[in-house]
């Protein structure tokens, strides 16, 4: 068995994971001065995701233990080649968790707008960046032979990056929005629904020219059919929201940003960071763990990720039903409201 490449696979399976379920958290936070029109309204949007959040992130903590684990060069040659943009995320995500826990501890509308706006810039700067960072992983960077990374922060903004940028803002913002739909009721579900609609002006122009420009310039032969996939259930998505399906419609949107994501991985192997000098290069070969290492981790994978995954479809089947205004306490003139079996409780 060809360890590395199962590893870079799997590596490819949990970063697509995280972004199909961080994506629309990131959403939901990036609309939440758009679509929150009063405390009450951004109360329901924030108990949407409230229970999940959390669990979606644990994704993002696999995906980065198994790249440490597995690709030992490849981890150390990201982490500090792209060091500012990751701690620019990581701070991102820490403001952003701590603004979910304290919004609530105070009583005053300044204490929970300030909050607000952690979570939007929370949201927003680790939806931007994630699409810059990875289109420079896929485009390639300058790499000493010692696989130094030596391109500076300007470097990384090239058209290329900038346009990938956008495209998960704007896709994980529309990504958002129609789980909004799927997820409220009332006024905030009828104001996703009409903004699933004006994101999709950004969304779907600025992901079908990056797939465009991906595949022309990085793609395999047998990445063009995800190219088309992704655009096919894009377009589609915000058509089936349009018409209230929005259960399909969240069912496409997801499965844009998985064929989307495996294209990017698709374009990336056999390297796993390229270099503008070839030679210096790290590749799935080059970049791996010894095989014992491997191994072990082969097992452990196999114990425990079909436990966690049973554990989070288990949760998202227990907080299935929609969150409405009615389920926010003291939302209601009568005060106290309880949420129904499998709603999520107040979490704000």
């Amino acid at each position: 068995m060809d360890l590395p490449l199962i590893w870079f696979i799997a590596i490819a399976v949990l970063w697509t994971g995280y972004f199909v379920l961080e994506g629309f958290d990131f959403g939901v936070g990036t609309l939440l001065p758009v679509l929150g029109k009063d405390d009450t309204d951004r109360r329901v949007m924030i108990n949407a995701i409230g229970p999940v959040w959390d669990g979606n992130e644990v994704w993002l903590i696999t995906a980065v233990g198994a790249m440490f684990a597995a690709f030992p060069a490849w981890y150390a040659s990201l982490l500090s080649g792209f060091y500012l943009p990751m701690l620019l995320i990581l701070l991102a995500l820490i403001v952003r968790g701590v603004a979910f826990e304290y919004r609530g501890k105070g009583d005053t509308d300044r204490w929970r707008a300030n909050w607000d706006r952690a979570i939007f810039w929370g949201s927003a700067v680790p939806a931007l960046l994630w699409g810059v960072i990875f289109a420079n992983i896929v485009s390639g960077v300058e790499m000493t032979a010692g696989h130094t990374v030596t391109s500076g922060l300007l470097d990384l903004l090239t058209p290329y990056a900038l346009l990938g940028g956008l495209t998960t803002l704007s896709l994980f913002t529309l990504h958002g929005a129609v789980f909004l739909s799927l997820k409220t009721g009332g006024t905030v579900r009828a104001r996703a629904r009409s903004t699933v609609l004006a994101t999709a002006l950004v969304a779907v122009p600025a992901t079908v020219a990056f797939l465009v420009w991906t595949q022309l310039a990085y793609g395999n032969p047998w990445t063009l059919p995800l190219v088309v996939v992704a655009v096919a259930a894009l377009t589609g998505g915000v058509a089936l929201a349009g018409l209230g399906r929005e259960g399909w419609s969240f069912t496409a949107t997801a499965l844009t940003i998985v064929a989307a994501t495996v294209v990017l991985f698709g374009s990336l192997f056999p390297e796993v960071l390229p270099a503008t000098i070839p030679a210096h290069s790290l590749t799935v070969a080059n970049a791996a763990s010894a095989d014992y290492t491997l191994t072990v981790m082969s097992w452990v994978a196999v114990a425990f990720l079909p436990l966690v995954c049973a554990y989070q479809g288990w949760s998202y089947w227990v907080f299935r039903r929609r969150i409405t205004r009615s389920h926010i306490v003291g939302a209601s003139s009568g005060g106290q409201s309880t949420p129904p079996s499998g709603a999520a409780r107040e979490t704000v």
